[in-house]
């Protein structure tokens, strides 16, 4: 549906995004996660056709922004963070003028309205003022706009920013909803509401693409770690001995003192099984486990730790080059040195 190939944008100096290549699939919800100043946005305005790219492509629906801009536009639907409502229009006025803008045919448009009203449950909101609705349900005024004339891919920027709990479950299962008739691409910086609401996660940190997978495979397939919270009978400095001693752990946690037994955290890598190890090495010391729990990495585990590796790879190629910079300005100043010296050499021997 979406394909992203080679994408840069380079502002001045500064590379907003770095060689990015991916492909979105048919009737999905993609989640697309990145700190402040990863080219998330910029990303995401290539895609949209507000933003030409340095260099690359991007594909929807089978027409090329660029060359079949406005097929391609005409493919997707658009709610930016802030939804550009107006305040001083009802809700079905401002769907009408919507729909002009979009080109939805006259003859459709009234069916049409009516179709994103029922498929955004605001259909009872039709006569009021938008600047009378609440915020939740400004949202999904702006959702009703983006899905007009039916679009095959819908972009949701930040759909639950400023909104309460209650509001966010209505917004979230409206946005499950489109699935299947759209694909939908949402940013978000929730990780919970990302986990929830999405098939497939795309993680981007310095311009560049540092995953993209399902939740479940990001937290089968990255190297992270496990922890183990076991609350055990005796004394503490004997059982922080033995749980040391255990060749499979990685690191030892004391957390509280109960008065006849201490809490631990017992940190290993994922990919290992150690309650088997903890629960022999215990029993041998006569020391008894009156509660064991295990905690796997979450998708903000792995986000972070993404974007950390991410950070320290970019920080490292820097360095690189600035070491290069370095070697070669030395090398200028050598070099214009040494001409200098040839220079006075030959007006002594003038």
């Amino acid at each position: 549906m979406i394909k992203v190939q080679g994408l840069s944008k380079i502002f001045g100096e500064h590379i907003a995004v770095d060689d990015i290549s991916f492909e979105v699939k048919e009737g999905l919800i993609y989640g697309f996660l990145g700190p402040n100043g990863a080219g998330k946005s910029t990303t995401m305005n290539i895609i949209t056709g507000y933003t030409s790219p340095t260099t690359g492509t991007v594909e929807v629906n089978g027409f090329l922004m660029g060359k079949d801009t406005l097929k391609a536009k005409k493919s997707i639907g658009y709610l930016p963070e802030i939804p550009p409502l107006y305040p001083d229009m009802n809700v079905r006025e401002y769907l009408v003028f919507a729909a002009k803008l979009k080109g939805v045919p006259k003859n459709e448009r009234e069916e049409e309205i009516e179709r994103v009203m029922k498929a955004t449950d605001i259909t009872d909101m039709s006569k009021r003022l938008i600047k009378h609705l609440s915020k939740g349900y400004k949202q999904r005024v702006g959702i009703a706009q983006a899905i007009l004339g039916n679009p095959k891919v819908v972009i949701l920027d930040e759909p639950t920013v400023g909104l309460d709990p209650e509001q966010i479950i209505e917004v979230r299962s409206l946005i499950k909803s489109l699935k299947g008739d759209h694909t939908v691409i949402l940013s978000s910086h929730i990780l919970s509401e990302i986990s929830a609401t999405c098939d497939e996660v795309l993680v981007i940190a310095n311009g560049r693409m540092v995953a993209c997978d399902t939740t479940e495979n990001l937290i089968k397939n990255h190297k992270s770690v496990k922890i183990i919270k076991i609350n055990v009978k005796g004394q503490q400095d004997k059982i922080e001995e033995v749980l040391n001693k255990i060749d499979v752990v990685d690191e030892v946690k004391f957390i509280e003192n109960k008065g006849e037994s201490c809490v631990f955290e017992v940190s290993s890598e994922a990919s290992k099984d150690v309650r088997e190890d903890i629960s022999f090495a215990l029993s041998d010391a006569r020391l008894l486990i009156l509660e064991m729990s295990e905690e796997t990495s979450s998708l903000e585990d792995i986000y972070l730790t993404l974007v950390k590796e991410a950070d320290e790879e970019y920080e490292a190629e820097m360095n690189a080059l600035a070491s290069e910079d370095e070697e070669e300005d030395k090398s200028l100043e050598e070099s214009e040195k040494d001409s200098k010296e040839e220079s006075e050499n030959d007006s002594k021997e003038d």
